[in-house]
């Protein structure tokens, strides 16, 4: 969340970046407000106290020389009911104030593009051209259908809309690019590998921007201890610190972690909804990063490479663009969306996001870190991207790759994995 000294000796500067999102933040004018209402409670309360323990102290003297103390006990009793009343109005004002910054989102880095959507981010690179074809190239659904590697009806008729049941070699293509991600990451690149808790509880989806904001995106479990399906690997690793203070040498932390996501994907009615572009239930492998203030940066960029390398060896078109303010997502500062060539759509979709929300999630989270043992203890940063969303690529790879005859060819990098270089 932000913080709220900064807001408080920024409000310009911060209403200013937050509006560039295109939504409306003068609420915030009101937690300033109340901010200034609770720092007078503070004094107040403190004020009370030390008056009620000098009234307090008069007692025991009043009695030592037999003076009636009536009066100094109900002067006691009505201070401290002042006090009661002051203190229930800092509570409800702390949780006035606690809530409205949940639910306001990160600001803008000064330095992204300006726009509200999509139409306004910037491509930045791009590896190869769009693939052209000799022949009418088909949708990965009627490839999958006549190649009997997904079956969506009986995922409808097993669970509803939006679910898949992955058959043959098109399952076999998809845990092989589980493999051959994390491998890439886990051994080339060098992050940790990790598969975390597929069911997350309530905190931790506080904790990195989930909640309040997009409780109603979430899978809840029926259960006493507020426990959600978890919809990105991103909420259970930069959890895996929370309320943790890191030491400088361990910095920085760098995972890949695999995990199967589940989204409601609330409000995206009518939308990709053939094939499997956009799931309930989907694989992702995921990288995350803990880092020091000043490096976090330089690791972004490092991110996107790890995350580009992935497509380059599988030799796939893609373009990156840095998205602008408005498409920006709620907890970032700045993200870079990577985005691949998929003939069915005729343009390039988003197949990884790579973004920084500098000490946005920290914050919720209590992750802090100390430069060394009597320094004092400061936010990390923390970055997460796509190392890539798995369903997306199997996409990807078999519409790119499908050939004249119907068969879909395996790239070079996956055919030991596969143990084939052609489905069929």
């Amino acid at each position: 969340m932000l913080d709220l000294k900064s807001l408080r000796e920024n409000t310009k500067e911060y209403l200013d970046l937050l509006n560039l999102r295109g939504g409306d933040f003068s609420y915030l004018l009101e937690v300033i407000k109340k901010d200034e209402r609770r720092r007078e409670i503070i004094v107040l309360v403190e004020a009370e106290k030390a008056k009620r323990n000098e009234t307090s102290k008069l007692i025991g003297l009043y009695k030592r020389e037999g003076k009636d103390v009536s009066q100094i006990m109900d002067q006691v009793s009505s201070i401290g009911e002042d006090i009661k009343n002051l203190e229930v109005e800092l509570k409800d004002i702390n949780e006035f104030i606690n809530y409205q910054l949940l639910i306001t989102p990160n600001l803008p880095k000064e330095d992204i593009p300006r726009g509200l959507t999509e139409d306004d981010n910037i491509e930045i690179k791009k590896f190869k051209e769009p693939t052209t074809f000799d022949f009418e190239p088909l949708p990965h659904w009627d490839l999958a259908v006549k190649l009997d590697i997904l079956d969506f009806e009986r995922a409808s008729k097993i669970t509803g809309s939006r679910f898949t049941v992955y058959k043959g070699l098109g399952a076999r293509l998809e845990r092989c690019l589980i493999s051959f991600m994390t491998d890439l990451h886990a051994i080339e690149h060098g992050y940790t590998e990790i598969i975390p808790p597929f069911i997350v509880n309530k905190e931790s989806m506080i904790a990195t921007g989930q909640f309040p904001k997009f409780e109603d995106d979430a899978f809840k479990v029926l259960d006493e201890r507020d426990l959600y399906l978890n919809p990105t690997a991103e909420v259970p690793t930069i959890n895996m610190h929370r309320n943790e203070t890191l030491t400088n040498d361990e910095l920085p932390i760098k995972y890949t972690a695999f995990t199967t996501a589940f989204r409601q994907e609330a409000g995206s009615a009518g939308r990709d909804t053939r094939g499997i572009i956009r799931q309930h239930q989907f694989n992702k492998v995921e990288l995350i990063k803990f880092t020091k203030p000043e490096n976090s940066y330089k690791e972004l960029e490092e991110m996107l490479v790890n995350s580009e390398k992935v497509l380059k060896l599988l030799d796939l078109p893609y373009r990156v663009v840095n998205l602008c303010a408005g498409d920006l997502g709620f907890s970032m500062r700045k993200t870079y969306d990577i985005e691949v060539w998929l003939p069915s759509y005729n343009t390039y979709k988003e197949i990884g996001s790579i973004s920084n929300a500098e000490d946005y999630q920290a914050r919720r989270a209590n992750i802090k870190f100390k430069r060394s043992k009597d320094s004092k203890p400061e936010f990390v940063h923390t970055l997460n991207g796509s190392g890539l969303a798995v369903g997306r690529t199997v996409v990807a790879i078999m519409e790119n790759y499908q050939q004249k005859d119907g068969t879909i060819k395996i790239p070079d990098v996956l055919v030991p994995y596969m143990k084939t270089n052609i489905i069929k």
